[in-house]
């Protein structure tokens, strides 16, 4: 008999074979009925799969949503994809993974791409699948089972990556009816629990063959996948908010920046979006000098050796942008290079930068903590495909620092940077997030004993830390995130419609100092190792940015706003009064514009609420007169008649950054 432990802590004798259904039915019918999968010895495995030794089991329901929503999806990809092969016979079918908010599969048809025309009919054929209620049913195969019997079906791209599964192994097909899929599995007992109306296809787009561009261009259609309805309403009406807050339209429209391809991955800021950086720059600037920072500027271009010894070029060489330091001379077959060491590279991180100047003359104990800041540009090969407006990008500037402390000062150093990016993300506006530590991944260096008193060292921070309960409340790790050379927190932003962000992080580094033989001189006499914290609040200034214009919706509070006010006339006869109320307005020190334009005034007002200008100064003949403005704030309707005086100490009071005020 097999001992099987409950999550109450109670256990029951079953026999081998007994499935994990067998015991839902045997503890209630209401069980039975809700019970969807279960985790054997932590595994999310099938209802229907035996046990086979001693376990501890716990049943899994559509209360347990991240489970539950993992499951739909996955089986959401196998119904679309038999739904597809079903509708055009002869598409060949690769792989269909869950995603974070739904799934997609990738299609080789017989005759023409999908479009987005085709999403409809396919959706209808889903739900009849779903309809049939087919049971998933797991078997395990051989590899030769595997490829004759996509050979035999005419799936060429099927075969060709199940020649390549390792023999020793368990292969495992699920069928649903007569249709059968490569998957490891777990899935949901029947297509039947999935909800017909918790699902819709989304679009297609074009996908190569194991993301490779030499081998053939595939169709992948995606699509969003919930437990219910209600939940898959909620999702589109955030994707309809999502879409009116994009920043690369909302940039377009307030004129910040631009993209093309003459700079692919880069930013071309505009007046007034460089208006905002260097708001947003300055603002971060006071903050770390406050904070006892000291600002470095360090190069664009290190030799590759450098770049060995920090253990980047062996872990990040692919995203790296390598350059020569000799140009050869095409027509004279000039300089031939001769190994790395001719190779340079421009930087992806500032840390071994840092860690260079922190070598710069002798350093005591009496010097630590040593917290040196960057704003420093950086450049990574992303690809191609993941670039996304200012989100992604190969050229960014991050707000960088390190802080190099003994081992007894590591705790309160992380503890004061916690407390700092908490002040600096409510005076942005963002007051919901959530802290995560990333613990060590399968590849790294260090040694066991490393890792867990650097991991624990952050918990203890967090902990220490003056964060608000609720955050502190919501903190949790996650295994095998880390950087290859150290245990992170992150700080995960929760905007305006619900997303979240990955934004700032402080990593605890044993390695990097020991790699490039960064030491002190401690209070023995000896030299010892610092630790190295690398820390970001914003993450990248052009992905912040981004977050911020949608988190905002372009609507910046007063301080950041690139134009702060406009002057705006009803009459010529009050251009010069106009230009007199700019000049005290500017004299304040608020940003500000003037349109004489002769437009009605209903028209600068749609205009200027497009461009999201935060406040508009309307000025007539009367007002000219009395000398008085009539306010009108963006996204209002209404307007406040007051005296020029008054509206310039309003609107200086409002436009102080917050750490002014």
């Amino acid at each position: 008999m097999l001992s099987i432990t409950l999550p109450d802590g109670s256990v029951r004798e079953v026999e081998p074979g007994t499935t994990p259904a067998a015991i839902a039915a045997a503890i209630g019918p209401g069980l039975a009925k809700a019970a969807i999968a279960a985790r054997v010895d932590g595994e999310l495995r099938d209802l229907s799969r035996p046990l086979t030794r001693d376990s501890t089991l716990a049943l899994v329901t559509q209360r347990d949503e991240a489970e539950a929503l993992e499951l739909a999806r996955h089986d959401l990809a196998h119904v679309l994809a038999e739904a597809v092969q079903h509708l055009f016979p002869g598409t060949q079918i690769t792989f269909g993974p869950a995603t974070d908010d739904g799934f997609y599969y990738d299609f080789a048809p017989k005759e023409r791409p999908f479009t987005d025309e085709d999403l409809p009919a396919i959706e209808e054929e889903m739900r009849r699948i779903i309809a049939r209620n087919e049971p998933f049913t797991r078997e395990v195969w051989t590899r030769e089972q595997l490829i004759e019997t996509w050979q035999r079906q005419g799936e060429t791209f099927k075969a060709e990556w199940a020649a390549e599964l390792p023999d020793h192994e368990e292969l495992t097909i699920y069928r649903q009816g007569e249709w059968l899929d490569m998957c490891r599995g777990p899935h949901m007992p029947t297509t039947g629990r999935l909800d017909p109306q918790a699902f819709k296809l989304t679009r297609v787009s074009g996908a190569y063959w194991r993301g490779d561009q030499k081998n053939a261009m595939l169709s992948r259609i995606y699509g969003t996948g919930w437990l219910n309805k209600k939940q898959l309403d909620a999702h589109l009406h955030m994707l309809q908010e999502a879409a009116k807050r994009d920043h690369r339209r909302i940039g377009q429209d307030m004129d910040l920046f631009h993209l093309q391809a003459e700079a692919q991955g880069s930013v071309f800021w505009h007046p007034k979006g460089f208006v905002l950086w260097r708001q947003l720059e300055a603002y971060m600037r006071r903050r770390l000098d406050a904070a006892d920072y000291a600002e470095v500027k360090t190069p664009q271009l290190m030799d590759a050796r450098q770049w060995e010894q920090s253990g980047h070029w062996g872990k990040y060489r692919e995203n790296m942008f390598v350059v020569p330091d000799e140009i050869p001379n095409v027509e004279e077959e000039g300089p031939v290079l001769s190994g790395e060491g001719d190779l340079m590279a421009l930087k992806p991180m500032n840390c071994p930068a840092h860690v260079l100047i922190f070598k710069q003359g002798i350093k005591s104990y009496r010097d630590l903590p040593i917290r040196m800041a960057e704003f420093g540009c950086c450049h990574r090969n992303e690809p191609h495909g993941a670039l996304h407006g200012i989100m992604r990008v190969r050229q960014f500037t991050q707000d960088d620092a390190h802080i190099f402390v003994r081992e007894d000062q590591l705790v309160e150093e992380v503890r004061k940077f916690c407390e700092l990016l908490d002040s600096v993300y409510r005076d942005l506006g963002f007051e919901d997030y959530a802290v995560k530590l990333a613990l060590r991944p399968d590849k790294r260096f260090g040694d066991d004993a490393m890792w867990d008193k650097s991991e624990q060292e952050l918990r203890d921070a967090v902990h220490a830390s003056g964060l608000s309960e609720a955050i502190k409340a919501k903190f949790e790790e996650l295994p095998g995130e880390g950087a290859f050379y150290a245990p992170k927190l992150e700080f995960h932003l929760t905007d305006a419609i619900g997303r979240t962000w990955q934004v700032g992080t402080i990593q605890s580094d044993r390695v990097l100092p020991e790699r490039l033989d960064a030491s002190y001189v401690g209070e023995d006499g000896q030299r010892h190792r610092p630790v190295m914290l690398h820390r970001a609040i914003l993450g990248t200034f052009e992905r912040f940015i981004g977050i911020l214009i949608e988190h905002h919706a372009g609507r910046f509070p007063l301080w950041l706003a690139p134009v702060q006010a406009v002057v705006a006339t009803i009459v010529s006869d009050a251009d010069d009064y106009a230009a007199e109320v700019a000049a005290a307005l500017r004299a304040a020190g608020i940003r500000v514009e003037t349109d004489t334009r002769n437009e009605k005034i209903n028209y600068k007002v749609r205009e200027h609420s497009v461009a999201k200008v935060p406040v508009l100064l309307v000025v007539g003949k009367r007002e000219a007169e009395e000398r008085k403005v009539a306010l009108r704030r963006l996204g209002s309707q209404a307007q406040e008649v007051v005296t020029l005086d008054a509206a310039v100490a309003m609107l200086r009071g409002e436009a102080t950054a917050p750490d002014l005020r």
